[in-house]
């Protein structure tokens, strides 16, 4: 807490139930009093109960979210009792290149699992995490799965524009937990955020850049709000699309009017209505995801099919729709 409060360069406290005192440390270090100042905070969550503050004076700094985060996991593993399970940690970037990377041989990619601590015996899933609003993705995936339910041998590391998370758990669904961890977050927040993970297939631990690469390729058609957690194997036929060329699909009429829609003053937030509406098939269940009322989601609707010339409540302007907006978010992210 101490550290936490240096690096913020303002009050941390810590509270880890509503019953006990917090503890308050201030950046040089010292106790601080038990008036508390308008915190900006983040739930332990449910396993571990309490939660973390930052008390800075006016508005949040840049990095508020990031320091919070991290104080999060600390605070969380802290607060388990013996045997903790293994901390999600940011690994050696080198050795995860190394493995997910074209040109090292198979000794090489072998001797990076040992390093890694992973058993070379056994399969693993690369999951790709992306964001929307330029934060560090390794960051945001650690606070991420720092959430989630057990997922032992987990690593995490910048690669590229996104961190590569490899997994090697021994049982329970990676895909489960870690869209149990997105709603976790959106219920904390009260919004997807901006966040895109791509999960990748099993593969044997020397083929782990064939998983990254899928996993990749899976991120590109996930959207934080609408389907913020994509796994390749359930996208089927429709990789197909991300072999067009970004230009070709750019040039498309039906993305070119969606670019025009998002364009405009409200065009955004139609588009993603329409985002919500094609993935969730129910205008309530859109407005769930939205964490919206289900008539402003309507009204939005109605100015797609205005705007577009579509019927949304005919199966072929709805599949039309579809393709559209999976087109234009693979030319967006190609």
């Amino acid at each position: 807490m101490r550290v936490t409060a240096a690096l913020a360069g303002c009050v941390a406290g810590l509270q880890r139930d509503g019953t006990s005192p917090p503890l308050r440390f201030t950046p040089d270090g010292d106790r601080a009093g038990d008036a508390v100042a308008e915190p900006t905070s983040a739930d332990l969550g449910r396993d571990s109960g309490g939660r973390v503050w930052l008390e800075r004076p006016g508005s949040s700094g840049p990095l508020d979210d990031l320091v919070l985060e991290r104080f999060v996991l600390a605070a969380r593993l802290l607060s388990r009792p013996e045997p903790a399970r293994p901390a999600p940690h940011l690994a050696d970037p080198a050795l995860i290149e190394l493995l997910l990377g074209e040109q090292a041989a198979a000794e090489d990619r072998a001797r990076a699992l040992v390093l890694l601590g992973l058993d070379a015996s056994r399969p693993v899933r690369v999951g790709a995490v992306g964001t929307e609003d330029g934060s560090d993705p390794g960051a945001a995936a650690v606070g991420l799965l720092a959430r989630g339910g057990p997922l032992p041998q987990l690593h995490v590391a910048a690669v590229g524009g996104a961190a590569a998370v490899l997994l090697q758990p021994r049982e329970g669904s990676v895909t489960d937990v870690l869209r149990s961890s997105m709603d976790e977050r959106a219920r904390e927040r009260n919004t997807a955020g901006g966040i895109r993970i791509g999960v990748g297939d099993a593969v044997p631990g020397l083929e782990a850049r064939r998983s990254w690469l899928h996993a990749r390729l899976a991120e590109r058609f996930a959207v934080p709000a609408a389907e913020p957690v994509v796994v390749h194997g359930e996208l089927g036929s429709l990789t197909l699309l991300a072999e067009i060329p970004v230009a070709r699909l750019r040039a498309q009429d039906d993305v070119k009017a969606l670019d025009e829609l998002a364009a405009t003053p409200t065009g955004a937030a139609d588009v993603a209505a329409l985002e919500a509406f094609c993935r969730t098939g129910s205008l309530r269940q859109a407005a769930v995801t939205l964490h919206r009322h289900h008539s402003s989601v309507a009204a939005r609707l109605a100015h797609v099919e205005d705007a577009l010339g579509w019927r949304l409540d005919e199966p072929g302007d709805r599949f039309r729709a579809r393709l559209a907006l999976l087109a234009r978010r693979l030319a967006e992210r190609g």
